[in-house]
C-alpha cells in the first residue's frame, strides 16, 4: 500500500493560457456590462417614484431617492383605476395562462406519439402560421363577427396557445418521457386518455411551469389586444391604465372622490410615470426568483428541439 506525500494530495492546478484568459475578462466584463444595462435603469425608476416631485423635475434623481417619500404611492393606491387594472389583468392572466396551458399540452401530447398516423400534416398546420399572418385587420373583423368584442374571451381565444412553447412542450415529452412507459400502460389496458392525466400530466410539472411562467407574463403585459377589442373602461386591464399615464401624462380624476388626493396627484404628475411602472411590475418581480430555475431549464429544452 502507497501512502500519498501532501504534494501529491493537493489539487492539480489548470494553467490558463493567455488566450483563455483574455476569453475569461471579457466574458465576465460582458456579463457585468449586460447587468448594468438592465439594473441602472430599474435603479433609476425605483429611486424617481420614491423621490420628491421638485427634486425629480431639478434633475437631481439618479441611482438613490432623493428627499424620499412614500405619498406617490400612497397617492396612487387611491386611484381607482389602478384597482379595476389589477383585477382585470389578474384575471386575464389566470383563465388565459390555464386555456394556454391546456392546448398546449393537448396538442403536444399527440404530436409527440411516433405511431400518430397524421403527425407531420398538423404539424405542418401548426408551423404555418408561424410564418404567415392574417394581420391585424382581419383579425379584428373575425373577433367583431364572433361578437367577441367586449369580451374576456377576445383577450384569451386568439392566443390560445403558442406555436413556440408546443414545439418546446412536444421535444420535452419525446425526450423525457421514453416509449417503455407508453408501451407498459397500453399492455396493462391503459387507453390514452387516461395515460395522458396519469402519466404525461404528472411527469410534465417542469415544462407546464415554464410554460405557464412564459404565458403569465405575456398576458401580464398584454396591452395591444386589448386596446383593440376592448372600449369599456372597467374592463381594462392594468397595462391600458399604465399607457394612459405614460403616453397621454395624465389621469382621470374622475375616478377620485377627495379633493385633496386629486390636488396631490397633480403635485406628483412628475412622480406618477414611474410609479405607476414600479406597481405595475412589482408582482413579477417578486415571483421570478422562484421561478428562475424553470426558466433555465426551459431555454436548454429549447435549444434541443428539432
Amino acid at each position: 500500500m502507497t501512502v500519498k506525500t501532501k504534494a501529491e494530495m493537493r489539487p492539480t492546478r489548470v494553467r490558463r493560457s493567455p488566450g483563455d484568459r483574455a476569453f475569461n475578462i471579457f466574458a465576465y466584463s460582458l456579463v457585468v456590462f449586460l447587468t448594468l444595462i438592465v439594473l441602472l435603469p430599474m435603479m433609476n425608476i425605483v429611486a424617481a417614484s420614491l423621490s420628491g416631485s421638485d427634486a425629480l423635475l431639478a434633475g437631481r434623481v439618479y441611482f438613490w431617492p432623493v428627499d424620499p417619500t412614500v405619498n406617490n404611492y400612497l397617492a396612487m393606491l387611491r386611484y381607482r383605476s389602478v384597482w379595476i387594472g389589477y383585477r382585470n389583468t389578474i384575471f386575464y392572466t389566470l383563465l388565459g395562462t390555464f386555456i394556454n396551458v391546456a392546448m398546449t399540452m393537448l396538442c403536444a401530447y399527440p404530436l409527440s406519439q411516433k405511431n400518430f398516423s397524421g403527425r407531420k400534416f398538423f404539424s405542418f398546420l401548426f408551423f404555418v402560421p408561424m410564418i404567415f399572418s392574417g394581420g391585424m385587420i382581419p383579425n379584428y373583423l373575425l373577433i367583431r363577427d364572433l361578437h367577441m368584442l367586449n369580451t374576456v374571451w377576445a383577450l384569451v381565444i386568439p392566443g390560445a396557445i403558442g406555436i413556440t412553447n408546443m414545439i418546446i412542450t412536444r421535444t420535452f415529452i419525446q425526450t423525457t418521457i421514453p416509449d417503455s412507459i407508453s408501451e407498459a400502460a397500453m399492455l396493462d389496458g391503459c387507453s390514452p386518455a387516461r395515460y395522458f392525466f396519469s402519466f404525461i400530466l404528472p411527469l410534465s410539472t417542469t415544462i407546464i411551469a415554464v410554460i405557464s411562467m412564459y404565458y403569465a407574463v405575456g398576458h401580464w403585459n398584454s396591452y395591444f389586444s386589448a386596446l383593440l377589442y376592448i372600449t369599456k373602461r372597467d374592463m381594462y386591464p392594468l397595462q391600458l391604465f399604465l399607457r394612459e399615464i405614460l403616453v397621454q401624462s395624465s389621469f382621470d380624476s374622475t375616478s377620485i372622490d377627495d379633493p385633496d388626493i386629486i390636488r396631490q396627484m397633480k403635485n406628483l404628475q412628475a412622480t406618477l410615470k414611474y410609479v405607476t411602472i414600479v406597481v405595475s411590475t412589482l408582482p413579477l418581480m417578486m415571483i421570478y426568483p422562484f421561478v428562475q430555475k424553470y426558466f433555465i431549464k426551459g431555454v436548454m429544452i429549447g435549444s434541443i428541439k428539432g
